[in-house]
């Protein structure tokens, strides 16, 4: 029997995708329908299923800025279906429900979100993941009205990504392309048990899975390749290190100087400097005064120690004061407006690891620029003439 596939392109909050899902579906009676979920998303869709996330561990892993994408991310996408009255994901959840009531098997066919956003993240520098935050905030609050019609193009996510290739363009093709590969792959590895497929995917993916499609033809790929997240180390962090080393030697080369004067103000200096700086990070995120505290006097160290972040302290302090619940989590996921969302603890003792984070880094570049503008000179004439006099 000839192998027969099927490919709906649908909006993820049109009412209409919901309608043709279901009569496409009626009228092919396939073997299967594959549809645009993993199984984290089908557990949440479906079964109401939400996976609690330890904020405390999500400062320790540094993924912080992630988790807060993610949660304006998925606030957004809420928002819009809100308000053309459809659910997110009302589509998927329809054409589960019609494979089921004709006796076809459903297949999950999309990547692990997790690992998309990991990838999505890691293909972006510190300054884009910023700015890529701040146009979701924007999008928040412009009240822009939505064209369901262009969703029909491209889903929400996708019209999102495409937004942002002017602020990263590599990072949004690579990981649109790959989520087309890796369902195309998908969708051919289930044709060894099914004759006809209905897949139900998001529009702005059906013509780069129908071209992925004829690309595996001829050139098979391993999937796995496309599940690998990385650890490597960004530009800014390798320099960063080297900045900080720069800093530290400099300090050294200052007590080996035996000059305290000079030794006592540059620490001065750098600890005023990075300790001002995280602080006001973590007041713009109206952060405990505590956790405030906490990222003035440590700042300065975890500044020199690359194992560290200020972050880290003054959000782990605001996570113990505050001590969010799974409640916070699930009612975070439920927010209805960004103020809803400030006042959430789980939100806030992110936003001050976030924040505390970014003033730390700017007090990093600036204290450290500043310490070898001010002092450089003066410690390189102290040891020539140490060197001097020993020769």
């Amino acid at each position: 029997m000839e192998k027969k596939l099927i490919i709906i392109g649908t909006a993820h909050v049109s009412k209409r995708s919901i309608e043709d899902v279901n009569e496409i579906i009626e009228a092919e009676k396939p073997d299967a329908v594959a549809v645009e979920l993993c199984p984290r998303r089908y557990k949440a869709l479906v079964h109401g299923i939400k996976e609690d996330i330890p904020v405390t561990d999500v400062i320790k892993k540094g993924n912080v800025f992630l988790l807060i994408f993610q949660l304006i991310l998925s606030y957004f996408q809420r928002k819009v279906g809100e308000e053309y009255g459809v659910k997110p994901g009302s589509e998927m959840l329809a054409a589960i429900e019609k494979a089921r009531s004709i006796g076809a098997d459903v297949l999950l066919i999309d990547r692990d979100i997790g690992i998309t956003f990991s990838r999505f993240w890691q293909s972006l520098s510190f300054f884009e993941k910023l700015k890529l935050i701040w146009h979701l905030i924007k999008s928040m609050f412009s009240g822009e009205d939505i064209d369901v019609d262009e969703m029909l193009e491209e889903d929400v996510l996708d019209l999102l990504v495409r937004e942002f290739r002017k602020i990263s363009p590599n990072a949004a093709k690579v990981l649109i392309d790959e989520r087309d590969m890796y369902m195309a792959a998908n969708l051919l590895n289930a044709f060894a048990k099914y004759d006809k497929i209905v897949a139900v995917v998001g529009a702005g993916h059906r013509k780069g899975i129908e071209k992925a499609l004829e690309r595996l033809k001829d050139d098979p790929v391993d999937i796995r390749e496309l599940e690998e997240v990385k650890k490597g180390k960004s530009l800014l962090k390798y320099f960063t290190a080297a900045f900080t080393a720069l800093i530290i030697a400099t300090f050294v080369l200052i007590t080996l100087s035996l000059n305290m004067e000079i030794l006592i103000q540059a620490f001065v200096f750098w600890f005023l400097i990075n300790g001002v700086l995280s602080a006001i990070g973590a007041a713009i995120a109206r952060g405990h005064p505590l956790s405030i505290a906490a990222a003035f006097l440590f700042a300065w160290l975890t500044s020199l120690n690359p194992l560290i972040a200020a972050g880290w302290v003054s959000g782990l302090v605001e996570a113990w004061i505050r001590k969010p619940t799974i409640d916070d989590f699930s009612r975070l996921m439920e927010a209805e407006s960004f103020g809803d969302m400030m006042n959430n603890r789980f939100f806030r003792v992110l936003l001050v690891a976030a924040l505390t984070n970014v003033g730390s880094m700017i007090g990093t570049i600036y204290g450290g620029w500043y310490i070898l503008s001010t002092f450089g000179v003066d410690v390189a004439k102290v040891v020539a003439e140490r060197v001097w006099e020993i020769l």
